[in-house]
């Protein structure tokens, strides 16, 4: 079996992380009314948390940044693209899951924008975690030379 994953689908992916790290902070102000909320713990506590969605928003960055940038040594079929590849599928496929199991409980402002926005980040999140899945898939075959 062999098959090709487009750059121009990475890329796009690369391009959507990029854009969820820079709407990461409008997202957890005007949806979430997080910073209210962080304000709520004691103080280490809330550099905790504030250290914590920083991670967030510099991973999805970077991934988007390596998904541009570094295209084809993505698709390199070594074992440093399976590896990143893996570790970047990972975290997506645990994001998309997380969603899944945790978030429903939860509600999102009843504003039209917020429930159109909330669909389109989790599609964008599926997205990501299917190009990096098949990327994984797509190294591994050929490493393995499966």
């Amino acid at each position: 079996m062999t098959f090709n994953i487009p750059n121009w689908l990475i890329i796009t992916g690369g391009i959507g992380q990029i854009f969820t790290a820079l709407i990461y902070p409008y997202i957890r102000h005007q949806v979430f009314d997080w910073y209210n909320d962080v304000k709520q713990l004691k103080p280490l506590n809330q550099e905790i948390a504030k250290t914590y969605g920083r991670y967030i928003q510099g991973l999805n960055f970077s991934f988007g940044l390596i998904a541009i940038l570094l295209t084809s040594q993505l698709k390199e079929q070594s074992a440093l693209a399976i590896a990143l590849t893996g570790l970047i599928a990972a975290y997506w496929v645990g994001k998309v899951l997380t969603q899944i199991a945790y978030y429903p409980m939860y509600e999102i402002p009843k504003k039209r924008i917020f429930k159109i926005g909330s669909y389109f980040m989790n599609m964008l999140f599926v997205l990501f975690a299917a190009v990096y899945t098949l990327l994984l898939v797509y190294n591994s075959i050929g490493f393995f030379n499966l």
